[in-house]
């Protein structure tokens, strides 16, 4: 594992208990009427819990390939970096697309899901592209 890889690895490990603890903060919350009375704030602050947690470790799993794969050094750099940055994006859009407690839908920041989402394809296909490209 390269130098690169292996300090972003160490980082996403210090960073994936922050993502347990504030999981375990929303059963905190369960007894927040703020919170108890909006089922929209309810899904998105779980969906941006439990995406935040799932590509962390996705983007830890790739990290193993990064290095292995035929890509150019820019490319290698987009696909290391691409699945970490869609760990921040997707669930930023999710909670604060419903910073207000009385929110019925969300508000324009949702729109940062889909530019997360589009970043995880595209180096998730760079990633598989120089996967399949590698000879051994």
């Amino acid at each position: 594992m390269s130098t690169a890889s292996r300090r972003l690895a160490g980082l996403l490990l210090v960073l994936l208990p922050a993502v347990i603890v504030g999981g375990v903060s929303i059963l905190a919350m369960i007894d927040n009427p703020e919170y108890r009375n909006n089922e929209l704030r309810q899904d998105l602050w779980r969906a941006g819990h439990a995406h935040a947690g799932v590509l962390l470790v996705l983007a830890l799993v790739a990290l193993r390939y990064v290095d292995e794969c035929e890509l150019g050094p820019r490319w290698r750099a987009f696909a290391r970096h691409s699945i970490p940055a869609s760990a921040i994006l997707l669930p930023v859009a999710f909670f604060c697309s419903v910073t207000d407690a009385d929110a019925t839908e969300p508000n324009l920041l949702i729109n940062l899901a889909y530019v997360g989402a589009a970043i995880l394809a595209a180096g998730l296909l760079v990633l598989g592209v120089g996967l399949l490209r590698t000879p051994r």
